[in-house]
């Protein structure tokens, strides 16, 4: 099992930027994918990006596309999103997650951080 410790929620205007970073220990990751999944209350949570461990393929959700950037330093196991031109409606919990394969992400028996809050308000 792999263990994952988010850090960089907080509170941002619209407009700002925040960046997001979650270490992975536990195992070797590949051929892991890491991605960041976001909630709101009463919706299912959401992948919004992520990466392959090896080869750094990307995905971002169309949402985020051109403002969000997913990114990884295998050195020190961590995977960041940076995260510009923040909407009110970017608000929500981010949670890191780490999976086999990226239709993995989300999934029960995927590896889940335990969440930090983004809130994007004026």
């Amino acid at each position: 099992q792999v263990q994952l410790e988010e850090s960089g929620g907080g509170l941002v205007q619209p407009g700002g930027s925040l960046k997001l970073s979650c270490r992975a220990s536990g195992r070797t990751f590949s051929p892991y994918v890491m991605g960041w999944l976001r909630q709101v209350p009463g919706k299912e949570h959401k992948v919004v990006a992520a990466i392959r461990w090896n080869g750094g393929n990307t995905y971002y959700d169309d949402s985020v596309k051109g403002r969000f950037t997913i990114s990884k330093d295998n050195a020190k196991n961590t995977v960041y999103l940076q995260m510009n031109s923040l909407k009110p409606e970017d608000t929500a919990v981010y949670y890191c997650n780490a999976a086999e394969g990226f239709e993995d992400l989300g999934a029960d028996y995927a590896s889940w951080g335990q969440g930090t809050q983004v809130t994007v308000s004026s």
